[in-house]
Formats: structure tokens, C-alpha cells, sequence
């Protein structure tokens, strides 16, 4: 199962990314379930708080880019857009552990969390515009606000990676941890939120996100705009394509 769900408690649930063997990279299978599991959570009662973690050394390398390349069509209705959707709506807390790299979506949608703790080996990337693709999820909007312009074009225009202790220390996360203590920590802070009465939770999470959902949403529809065109054109198509071309003849080799 490329998605795994647990419920160790029942005001706790757990969602983990397990596609180890492609560094946990999302196709548009994985995108359906994601979102489907998060509704469901969301519309459960019992559940307080919903945790997303992922196996083995990575958490995210972003899209499957083959997979990607065969449904281009950003609609509504679109496997991604209603994931990205749901995760910018949701109600509950969100929180997220992150090992390994966190790449491209597998590090904007760490944007949307409400805690995010880090493996002290975590690396975050943001590598649209040298695929020749444009920034997603809000983080136009979200990375600015957060980290400030000059810090956002580090990460946006130059590309430049960052290390877990610098994105804990520009705002980026709540802690940096060794492996062996991440889940734990995670699930401390999971069961503390779970404890909390609930509807003073929603309430406290809605007041803190209503003043920039108008704009949150305006920039998401602005982005899926911009990176659909940027899809489309040649320059992305050839640089996506001499990617995966490197990545099978690594694979090969």
C-alpha cells in the first residue's frame, strides 16, 4: 500500500507516505487516496488532529514526473488540485515529520502544516523554475510571509537547497530532532493536541488561518494558471524529460 493509515488513538490519525523504493514520490494514485483519507478524517468527529509522516529515508521527492507528464490537464477535479485544496481547508491541526529530502510539493505542502518537526538529515528543495515550471501551492504567497523576499528567492529563483537546522531557525519548522527521537516527538505533541477540548481546537486553528484564505486561494488559482502554461511548454517537457532520462539510466546503471 503506497499510503499507510493508522489510528493508535481514536482522536489521532495517522497518514504515512510508503513508497519508499521511488523516494516517496506521489503519482496521481497516491494524490486520490492522500485526499480521500484526509476527507474522511476531516468529516470524522472522533478525529482532532491528523498526522503525516513517511517510511523509509525520504519523505517526499515531489511528483512522480513520468506520472505527471501523462496528466497535464489541471482542472478542478484534478487528483492534485483537490489534494492541495483539501490540505489549504482543513480544519483540523495538521502536523508532519519530515526525514530525508522534502522536495518540490513534498516541501510546500510542509507550508500548510500547523507543526512541522524535522529530522536533523532533512533537506527541503523548491526546484519548479529549473524544470522550467513556476511555484506551487501557495508558496508564492505562503514562503515570502514566512521567511521574507530575499530568503524566498534563495529558495525559488536560485534553487539553493536548505538544511533542516537553517529552515527550523528561518521559521520554517518547530524543531530539528535526531532520527530516533522524530516520531516520538511527533506523536507527543499529537496526543497534547488531542487532549484539547475540541471544538476550542477548530475554533483557535480557524481564526489563525481566516484572515489570508481569500488570498491563499486567489493565489493558488493564479499559480495552477502559471504552472499549467509552464507544463505545456517545450522548455519544461525537455527538461522534465532529460531528468527522468538520467534518473532510468541511473537506475540502469
Amino acid at each position: 500500500m503506497s499510503l499507510l493509515v493508522s489510528r493508535e488513538m481514536a482522536a489521532v490519525c495517522h497518514l504515512s507516505i510508503n513508497r519508499p523504493e521511488k523516494r516517496n514520490a506521489l503519482n496521481m494514485d497516491m494524490y486520490r487516496e492522500l485526499n480521500n483519507q484526509l476527507q474522511t478524517a476531516i468529516r470524522d468527529e472522533a478525529v482532532q488532529v491528523i498526522v503525516l509522516s513517511a517510511q523509509g529515508t525520504d519523505f517526499c521527492a515531489g511528483n512522480d514526473l513520468a506520472d505527471f507528464l501523462d496528466n497535464p490537464e489541471l482542472g478542478s477535479d484534478h487528483p492534485i488540485i483537490s489534494l492541495l485544496h483539501t490540505l489549504a481547508s482543513c480544519p483540523k491541526p495538521l502536523l508532519a515529520a519530515v526525514q530525508g529530502h522534502a522536495v518540490g510539493i513534498g516541501a510546500t505542502l510542509l507550508l500548510h502544516m500547523d507543526l512541522v518537526y524535522l529530522g536533523d538529515n532533512a533537506r527541503l528543495s523548491f526546484p519548479f523554475i529549473d524544470l522550467g515550471l513556476v511555484p506551487e501551492f501557495a508558496s508564492s504567497l505562503l514562503l515570502p510571509q514566512r521567511i521574507g523576499h530575499v530568503r524566498t528567492c534563495q529558495l525559488l529563483l536560485l534553487g539553493d537547497a536548505l538544511d533542516a537546522a537553517t529552515a527550523c531557525d528561518w521559521g520554517l519548522a518547530n524543531q530539528v530532532l535526531p532520527a530516533a527521537e522524530l516520531q516520538p516527538r511527533l506523536e507527543e505533541a499529537a496526543r497534547r493536541l488531542a487532549a484539547k477540548p475540541a471544538q476550542a481546537l477548530l475554533h483557535s486553528k480557524a481564526l489563525l488561518k481566516a484572515p489570508q484564505q481569500a488570498l491563499l486561494q486567489q493565489t493558488m488559482a493564479r499559480e495552477i494558471d502559471y504552472f499549467q502554461q509552464a507544463l505545456a511548454s517545450f522548455d519544461a517537457r525537455q527538461r522534465i524529460g532529460s531528468l527522468l532520462a538520467r534518473v532510468r539510466q541511473d537506475s540502469d546503471g
